[in-house]
């Protein structure tokens, strides 16, 4: 199976940059999504678990079948303790592991951007669900709206190239929604999330957005040490932290949701 370029490979590193927000982001969805208890899920570039983790948490499945192309963020997720019952296996959005009709629900959380055919993988959802099962993904609204978002914003300011998801084009809602529908989805609504993040300062931020588990950690490691100044100074300017010291601002994630 081929494996995508643009993914993380440390878990550890994805927890501390994304998966608190992914969890707070998931708690959100979640609660609009309003699934019943007692079902079988799929979860699509499920990542480190966190938000497999959090489905348990909140929603009482029957069982979690978590797919995800990284071995790393496998290992990761199979090791939680909040998600004991969960399965794990190594899998492409685009061509799953799993026969059809198979699951009650099937979702994608902060993964719909990284999928190569955003197409393919809203078929494939579609695919290995039962009949009245629902689909559902979201996304940071790409690039203003995510956690890494001041990152980038430092980075185009001092004219160091930002490469973004290669599907980011298809996270709004109108085109998230056209998605769902061209899977053959019905009764397909979309909606906008809002979670406010934090961190302890600038130097936690940029310690944990340039990690080297990270999808662009192979580029900030080659950075010059001039370029990475900058990029630094330019941050400490866009970041200003709270009378505590710490880091606030709040992201925005697309969602949208089908029933097969």
């Amino acid at each position: 199976m081929e494996r995508p370029t643009y993914v993380f490979s440390d878990g550890a590193a994805y927890e501390r940059l994304m998966g608190r927000w992914s969890r707070r982001a998931g708690a959100e969805f979640l609660e609009w999504l309003g699934p019943a208890r007692d079902l079988d899920w799929i979860d699509v570039g499920c990542g480190n678990g966190a938000f497999t983790a959090e489905v348990m948490r909140r929603s009482s499945p029957r069982t979690v079948l978590g797919v995800d192309p990284s071995d790393g963020q496998i290992a990761y997720a199979k090791s939680r303790d909040d998600a004991v019952g969960a399965r794990f296996e190594i899998g492409d959005a685009m061509d799953l592991p799993a026969r059809a009709a198979a699951f009650d629900v099937a979702t994608m959380a902060l993964v719909l951007a990284f999928v190569p055919d955003p197409q393919k993988g809203a078929a494939e959802l579609a695919r290995v669900l039962r009949p009245g099962g629902i689909a559902a993904a979201y996304m940071w609204a790409l690039p203003g709206g995510a956690p890494i978002a001041p990152l980038w914003q430092a980075m185009a300011e001092i004219g160091v190239p930002v490469a973004l998801p290669p599907s980011a084009h298809w996270i709004e809602p109108e085109r998230m929604s056209a998605l769902w529908t061209g899977a053959g989805l019905r009764r397909v609504e979309a909606t906008t999330l809002r979670i406010d993040v934090e961190f302890e300062g600038v130097a936690d931020y940029w310690e944990i957005v340039t990690a080297p588990g990270g999808p662009r950690g192979k580029e900030f490691a080659e950075m010059a040490p001039d370029a990475k100044g900058r990029l630094r100074a330019r941050l400490d300017e866009i970041l200003v932290p709270g009378a505590d010291g710490s880091v606030r601002f709040r992201c925005r994630a697309h969602a949208v949701k089908g029933v097969a």
